[in-house]
């Protein structure tokens, strides 16, 4: 991988996304069990979160580590992750869970800090165009 000037920003940023996907994966499938209590979530709802990241983390780092850096493939990453931030805040306003204040300050927490990587990730696209 020889990242040029225009490409080393997006991907520092996807490294960034695939490093923290990839610790909330551990996170959500070790500790499941201990922290569905205190934030009022199901256990199988954190499990089933810990579980996607593993695909997706997966999907980021081979976007990021490609010598050529797709852009499609970035996109793609950008879209999910515009999802995964729809379906976070969507979730707080049905009736699939009730969480305690700490799981919503949790859902909403996680949910900005994926906006933060797509809008990010979203700038390098855009400085690799220019």
């Amino acid at each position: 991988m020889t990242p040029t000037s225009r490409d080393s920003f997006l991907r520092r940023v996807l490294l960034l996304d695939a490093a923290t996907s990839g610790l909330s994966a551990i996170a959500l499938l070790a500790g499941a069990e201990a922290l569905a209590p205190i934030l009022g979530l199901p256990k199988s709802l954190l499990l089933g979160a810990g579980a996607v990241f593993v695909p997706f983390t997966a999907l980021v780092l081979w976007v990021a580590t490609r010598e050529v850096l797709p852009r499609a493939g970035a996109w793609i990453v950008i879209g999910l992750n515009a999802l995964w931030v729809a379906d976070s805040v969507l979730l707080l306003f049905t009736d699939w869970v009730a969480p305690a204040a700490l799981g919503v300050a949790f859902v909403l927490a996680q949910a900005f800090a994926v906006a933060v990587l797509a809008e990010l990730e979203f700038v390098g696209l855009r400085r690799m165009a220019g």
